[in-house]
């Protein structure tokens, strides 16, 4: 029997189930944007009939990174700017599972940028949120890539000389078929985005808004905010790049002088996801790689039997 016959099996799920026994209560500072995005995950689950068993949270280090300490479910801690690889490699080798992959800013787009730039240019069938919270929380208030410029911390005390990184452009120019911005203090548009996100088949982005009041006091607590998606000043094709890259130059340009706007920025549904490409090339088996673990019969492949049957 395969451990992993309990995917798919059961439909009904309450959101109780993702709190685990162990360690329930999270230790983040009061006022951390962090309870939003750990709630809007929870509230996510049981709308995509996902158990606890079928899903696999992986996180970097940081604040963020004590994210599935505090959700029930499997779990990877990698370490910093490491989470989309190690999610990358679980969701090719058992696509069944719901993989989400979480990092901080200065986690996702600084030390693990090319992570994020690759995994976006592959279309990987997984969604990944970053708390972006403008600072470097956990190390104690470092400038981090989207501090904004001229802003001070420990390691710019004269103010930052750069400007911040534009991520959902980044995104968009990277790859990614499905891009999101939401906020910490908009948790239904925030559950509504995940489960979008996750339902989705290729890499999902989602740029989450969350505050930081003990290390960047400086910063909004992201209100109030506009639904691009909902308000009449706004009217852009999510289908189409060209209009969705001009609206998030515009969001991003946006944000750092007091106007945060979120929501759906590009969603491209027909693009084929990195593990379908390599199934229909043959590189890949249709049955989960994962499974051949519990396989006793199994012949397993060696690479460099490849290599040697050509040179013989």
């Amino acid at each position: 029997m395969s451990a992993f016959s309990a995917i798919g099996e059961r439909g009904e799920v309450e959101r109780e189930e993702f709190t685990p026994g162990m360690e329930p209560q999270p230790t983040w500072c009061p006022g951390c944007g962090d309870f939003g995005v750990l709630k809007a995950l929870k509230q996510a689950m049981p709308e995509v009939g996902r158990s606890p068993d079928e899903v696999l949270l992986c996180t970097g280090i940081g604040c963020s990174g004590k994210l599935n300490s505090y959700f029930e479910s499997y779990g990877f801690h990698t370490i910093h700017g490491r989470s989309l690889p190690i999610a990358r490699a679980a969701k090719l080798a058992n696509p069944g599972l719901e993989v989400v992959a979480a990092g901080g800013d200065g986690d996702g787009y600084g030390i693990g940028g090319n992570h994020f730039v690759h995994t976006a240019r592959e279309n990987h069938d997984m969604t990944y949120i970053v708390f972006n919270n403008e600072i470097f929380g956990l190390t104690k208030g470092q400038t981090s890539p989207t501090s904004p410029k001229g802003h001070k911390s420990k390691t710019q005390p004269h103010g930052s000389a750069k400007s911040p990184i534009q991520p959902l452009s980044l995104s968009l120019t990277s790859g990614a078929s499905y891009v999101a911005r939401t906020a910490a203090v908009n948790p239904n548009q925030a559950k509504e985005i995940i489960v979008e996100a996750m339902e989705h088949d290729g890499f999902a982005h989602i740029d989450f808004l969350t505050q930081c009041p003990t290390w960047n006091k400086d910063a909004r607590q992201y209100v109030p905010y506009i639904d691009v998606n909902e308000s009449d000043d706004y009217d852009f094709d999510t289908t189409d790049r060209s209009e969705a890259s001009e609206m998030m130059q515009k969001t991003e340009e946006a944000l750092y002088e007091g106007e945060v706007l979120t929501g759906r920025f590009y969603v491209d549904s027909d693009r084929p996801s990195y593990g379908q490409e390599k199934r229909a090339i043959g590189e890949m088996p249709e049955e989960p790689l994962a499974e051949r673990y519990f396989d006793e019969e199994y012949d397993w492949e060696r690479s460099h039997d490849l290599f040697l049957d050509k040179h013989k």
